[in-house]
């Protein structure tokens, strides 16, 4: 097999999982570990990923890589729905309290599933917390929710108020349960996001809950990103749509972290 051949196969690989060990490639492709590091180097070279220990992840998991909600809407569509039903099997109609729903495109799909939420009673209600626009005017649509927004300074590209405001706010109040999304799950890292300002939002909620619930499809698995916004110990919950690798399920268990795969 020719370098060319190697190296679109490897950025195939990138494409599916997000990241490739060299050992694994040398295996593969039945070429020494020195091959494929030359491979990936060259890869390096054109931006398609990042070297990092043992392997390489794709560019877009780049720890300071953000993409925008839109952008991210679609990918990996059917794994976040079976992670939104997933969730609100701990929202029964007979639920009486409040949540908090953390930004970003799986925890959309946990509001779109409660714009249909009805209570067990008729004088049964739900209250929603969000600094999210995109998550307040979708569960705002259901009349059996009250909806409280919490305020600050907007980032466009998520679509999040982050800053004082938002961590004043959020100080302020204790929700039975908060559902909070990540861009990074390690096991020695723990829950990451890029951006500092919503990586103290994220924490906010964490740690101001009853009960921290991370919403994470199998994408995020293994993956840091900048800044770490919770230790794997301060999350009661994940939900995933596939079995993390042995290290991080070791790694959750020790933590005591219960898993629950869609």
């Amino acid at each position: 097999m020719y370098a060319e051949e190697r190296q679109q196969h490897i950025e195939g690989k990138l494409a599916e999982a997000g990241r490739v060990a060299v050992i694994d490639l040398a295996r593969t492709f039945k070429v020494s570990s020195e091959t494929v590091r030359r491979d990936l180097d060259q890869l390096e070279a054109r931006g398609v990923l990042r070297r990092v220990h043992g392997g390489a992840v794709s560019a877009a998991r780049i720890s300071r890589v953000e993409e925008s909600v839109a952008a991210r809407t679609d990918r990996n569509a059917d794994a976040k729905e079976r992670i939104a039903v997933a969730a609100m099997a701990l929202i029964p109609s007979s639920f009486t309290g409040a949540i908090s729903i953390d930004g970003g495109t799986t925890t959309s799909r946990l509001a779109q599933q409660l714009a249909r939420w009805v209570p067990e009673t008729s004088a049964g209600s739900l209250t929603v917390i969000t600094h999210s626009i995109f998550i307040a005017a979708i569960v705002s649509e259901n009349p059996h929710i009250d909806v409280q927004v919490v305020g600050g300074r907007l980032r466009g590209i998520t679509g999040v108020a982050v800053g004082a405001t938002t961590l004043n706010q959020l100080a302020s109040i204790r929700p039975d349960i908060a559902f909070v999304g990540a861009n990074g799950l390690h096991a020695d890292f723990g829950f990451s996001t890029p951006d500092p300002d919503e990586a103290a939002v994220k924490s906010a909620l964490t740690r101001g809950s009853r009960r921290a619930i991370a919403l994470v499809d199998s994408s995020k698995l293994g993956i840091e990103t900048l800044m770490s916004f919770a230790a794997l110990a301060e999350v009661d919950t994940i939900i995933t749509e596939q079995s993390p690798d042995d290290d991080l399920t070791g790694a959750l268990e020790r933590a005591d972290v219960e898993m629950v795969i869609a």
